[in-house]
């Protein structure tokens, strides 16, 4: 190798500003108009006979066809995720502004001038690759950015603290989450015992209960979720110093999420609801946009808050330190192939570039380890980088060789180092020339198995998400809680949460209990606080709750500061029939269109509908085959059969399950008969639908009813419904 070369052999920043977005486009096959081959690109002149002995003699041996294309069958499934099995991913850019240049070297942070290719995956964790999307979870929000560095990998979640605070404790609770290994039941959720029963002896999980319990847990879209990196990393500049960073991703849509009622009706209406919804929105170009942002906290601040920031059980609150933005992330390409790309996609957060390096958080050097390990042997090879969706556009070079399923062709005679027969080549990058350097810390301590103090209040945080919530979502929390600890079999195991929730708040407790036939008991002490048999106890106490904190309305998705109106993307269900008015579909329809949002057609059948001037429209969904679940709101223009949807109980329980909902719902005054035999029908005549909330009357009288219905739609859903509902 000419030295000329060494830069770009080392791996030093390729300073192309146009670099390729696609890096797969190699490895695709287009079979159209092809003949059909072996793997070995032999034609094949019969695809459909075994080679035999006759024609009803025994199958030979030498078939080699029949045996390449039966081995492979057999070997097309891998080893699912042990969590996360449930995914879905898109293609995308990361566009940076080019602000943080006193904090990180990382180039892709601050050229301004490139798109860095980026692939994200989103899931659930606890269930298997076949289970519903809409299981109450934690969201998996994973992204590989193709650097011109190398990759970097943010491994998070839509919520950004965990269970644990060290990966020690990784195994035990997703042991304890998953079925249980006696009967294996049940599928993708918590509401069972052997859960509840480590997390009631594990105080340290109080904080992520309350997201877990909350609508976070549910989204109503992927699009629609925050994302976190979770721990503490470290930003580095081109001096050497060093800045506390957490990442956070903020939707352009707003976070938002469906009630858990809907949530059920989803996953027996459409378990794919997540995975179709984001596909299907990147097929029409609503291409999901997330600004990237940072909090940034000096290395000399590290002690000055009343949490220790290596816990990632713990949050800094954006009021203490608020999220600076850095660039944005746009999904814009569905992949071609789900099992090449976003079922063998490799991440792992040990995947860096220059300017971005780690802390001694415990839970973080865990996965470390962990995610190595677990891609070994889930994708059989240490050479998984090899595969295309999660091969580097940056250059690799280096002196590994060999291995199960090694793609790289390797030329030349030496892959050691040093050698002198090809002038050291591979040779080491220096800091200048792009090479990785780790930050200079200063470690010294003795060898323990320890958790610090600093890490024993597990209930401030917990209550500071709690009170940071509005009524109506502090009650999902409660009526979480209840549904949840109602499936636990085992009454101690109640017991011991409820007592652990009045650390957290009394009032949240009693309620719980309330609902669970509990009386609230002084809390007992956990059988384990994460620390040895040896330890000194006392010193790893539960520290009591500080008071000192805040309400965030960041935490909260109602009063989040940066909710957004906009109703880009919602789907509207018109409920018509033949005879329905034109008029009355095109003026809403028209209106919502104009906005970024759509109207879909359910009619009483599939095909097309006669609308009242005897016109043909396309009905998107039968009432049989559709659910109001499956939408943002609903309108019922005139129609002139309205006694046969007043009489057919799937429109009634379309209508009923959105006003349950607390869906924005329109009616056309034509309709009155249909809107008597509905639950909303209740509180009384057509004048007395003007004091229901979120629900809509569109009269010849009525000037503003598009204006007002597109205002309800844009607050995602009317909240006070709820209390209306009770009462």
């Amino acid at each position: 190798m000419k030295k000329k070369d060494s830069a770009k052999a080392s791996g030093a920043p390729v300073n192309d500003a146009n670099v390729k977005l696609d890096n797969l486009e190699r490895n695709r096959e287009y079979s159209d108009g092809q003949f059909l081959t072996t793997d070995q690109g032999v034609r094949i002149n019969n695809d459909h006979d075994t080679l035999k002995a006759g024609e009803r003699g025994p199958s030979l041996l030498e078939d080699f066809i029949m045996r390449e294309k039966i081995t492979h069958f057999d070997h097309e499934r891998i080893p699912e995720r042990i969590v996360h099995a449930r995914g879905s991913g898109a293609h995308g850019y990361f566009e940076a502004y080019g602000n943080v240049s006193n904090y990180t070297k990382a180039a892709f942070l601050n050229d301004t001038s490139i798109k860095t290719p980026v692939f994200v995956r989103f899931s659930t964790v606890a269930g298997f690759r076949g289970s519903t999307d809409l299981a109450r979870d934690v969201r998996g929000f994973a992204i590989k950015f193709y650097t011109q560095e190398g990759n970097f990998d943010m491994v998070g979640n839509n919520m950004p603290v965990f269970f644990i605070q060290d990966a020690m404790k990784f195994p035990d609770l997703i042991h304890a989450v998953k079925p249980e290994p006696h009967n294996e039941i049940p599928q993708a959720q918590s509401a069972h015992d052997t859960f509840w029963d480590f997390i009631s002896l594990m105080p340290e999980s109080m904080h992520m209960i309350m997201w877990a319990m909350s609508d976070r847990a549910i989204p109503r879209s992927y699009r629609m979720m925050e994302g976190f990196g979770i721990h503490t990393f470290r930003f580095v500049n081109s001096e050497g110093k060093s800045t506390f960073v957490k990442f956070h991703l903020k939707p352009k849509l707003g976070t938002h999420a469906v009630v858990w009622d809907e949530a059920l009706k989803i996953s027996g209406n459409d378990p794919d609801f997540h995975r179709r919804d984001l596909y299907e929105n990147i097929e029409m170009g609503n291409f999901p946009e997330w600004e990237f942002g940072v909090q940034l906290v000096p290395e000399e601040d590290e002690h000055k808050f009343n949490f220790d920031l290596l816990d990632p059980t713990k949050i800094i609150p954006e009021e203490m330190v608020p999220v600076t933005p850095i660039g944005r992330m746009v999904l814009n390409r569905n992949p071609d192939n789900f099992f090449a790309e976003t079922e063998q996609v490799a991440f792992h957060p040990g995947h860096v570039v220059p300017g971005i390096d780690f802390t001694n958080d415990p839970l973080l050097q865990g996965r470390l380890f962990s995610y190595t390990d677990t891609q070994l042997s889930r994708l059989g090879s240490p050479n998984f980088h090899e595969i295309p969706i999660n091969r580097p556009v940056a250059p690799m070079h280096n002196n590994q060789r060999d291995g199960h399923m090694r793609q790289e062709i390797n030329v030349g005679k030496t892959h050691y180092s040093p050698n002198s027969l090809n002038d050291n080549y591979p040779a080491q990058a220096k800091e200048s020339e792009g090479g990785y350097v780790s930050h200079y810390e200063r470690v010294e301590a003795h060898k323990v198995r320890e958790r610090s103090e600093s890490f024993s209040d597990h209930f401030s945080q917990a209550a500071l998400f709690y009170n940071s919530q509005t009524t109506v979502e502090q009650n999902h929390i409660i009526n979480a809680l209840r549904f949840e600890l109602s499936k636990v079999e085992t009454v101690a195991v109640r017991e011991r949460m409820v007592g652990l929730l009045s650390q957290v708040d009394k009032k949240l407790a009693k309620k719980v209990a309330e609902g669970l036939g509990l009386a609230v008991s002084k809390p007992e002490k956990p059988m384990n606080k994460g620390v040895g048999a040896d330890a000194d106890q006392k010193k790893h106490e539960p520290k009591p709750l500080d008071k000192n904190y805040e309400p965030s309305d960041a935490l909260s998705m109602v009063k989040n500061p940066t909710v957004t109106n906009t109703i880009e993307t919602r789907q509207v269900a018109f409920l018509c029939g033949d005879g329905v008015s034109e008029k009355s579909v095109n003026a809403l329809k028209d209106a919502l269109k104009a906005k970024g949002a759509s109207a879909k057609i359910i009619g009483p059948h599939a095909g097309s509908i006669k609308t009242d001037t005897g016109k043909d429209i396309k009905a998107d969904f039968a009432f049989f085959s559709s659910s109001s679940v499956l939408f943002d709101a609903v309108y019922v223009p005139t129609v002139k059969s309205s006694d046969a949807l007043a009489k057919n109980d799937n429109v009634i329980e379309f209508i009923n399950n959105a006003f349950r909902h607390c869906k924005v719902i329109g009616f056309d005054s034509t309709m009155e008969n249909l809107i008597k035999m509905t639950s909303i029908g209740d509180k009384g005549g057509m004048d007395k639908l003007k004091d229901v909330p979120g629900v809509l009357v569109n009269s010849n009288t009525s000037k503003n009813f598009t204006d007002d219905f597109i205002k309800l739609l844009g607050q995602h859903r009317i909240w006070e419904r709820e209390q209306y509902i009770t009462e």
